[in-house]
């Protein structure tokens, strides 16, 4: 691990090892790092207690990526929305998959610029999105994925809204929640725009032996 100063904040490279391989990635120190000197962050409605959020790989984060080492991807347009440090992106573009990583932290390109040097990948594209809004530049998608989304109350139809204005007719929908309350409210929020759900829960323990309790939601939309 190696600490390095940063404009404000702090950030480490940290190791993490999916089915053999490892990879390395740059994260914030920790949680209480923090750093919006002329309120970029601010004017996009990130508050500072939620500002580091985006800079560590989350548990939920491990297992979508894992999960992504074998789901096919062939001929799919992929999105990653809420990214953070994208690991599940940088998974599917090792595999050559047609994958756009989006997130509405300012940061967050940033630190994908640096991850996919570190492992030794090209560009991979990245688009800002956020889930209150329209994004024209974004389009539509055949796959969108992404973990642990549901922490605050007004995310569920937000989310469900962002999804829906982005998957293509027949798109599948891969989220990996740590049982979240907001859980329940967002399938229902996706069960009223006309998506049907699997949900089968994820293994209990992560690749390092830590415990992860949580789920696989999968939705579709109908073609």
């Amino acid at each position: 691990m190696r600490n390095t100063p940063m404009p404000g904040y702090q950030v480490k490279t940290e190791t993490i090892t999916l089915a053999g391989v490892d990879w390395h990635m740059r994260c914030l120190l920790d949680t209480q790092q923090y750093a919006d000197p002329v309120n970029t962050s601010g004017a996009l409605g990130i508050p500072p207690a939620g500002w580091s959020l985006f800079g560590q790989v989350w548990p939920s984060a491990r297992v979508l990526a894992l999960a992504m080492q074998t789901q096919p991807l062939t001929g799919k347009r992929v999105l990653e929305m809420g990214a953070g440090l994208a690991l599940s992106s940088l998974v599917m573009h090792r595999r050559g998959a047609n994958v756009t990583a989006s997130d509405w932290h300012p940061l967050t390109e940033i630190f994908l610029k640096e991850n996919l040097l570190l492992n030794g990948l090209g560009p991979l594209k990245y688009q800002a999105g956020n889930w209150e809004t329209d994004n024209p530049l974004l389009g539509r998608f055949d796959l969108i994925v992404g973990s642990d989304l549901l922490y605050e109350r007004q995310q569920p139809a937000q989310l469900a809204g962002f999804i829906h204005r982005h998957a293509a007719p027949g798109a599948q929908i891969i989220i990996v929640d740590p049982d979240r309350g907001n859980r329940a409210a967002f399938g229902r929020e996706m069960d009223a725009l006309g998506y049907t759900l699997d949900m089968r829960a994820a293994d209990r323990l992560l690749e390092d032996g830590v415990a992860y309790k949580g789920r696989f939601l999968t939705f579709q939309r109908a073609a």
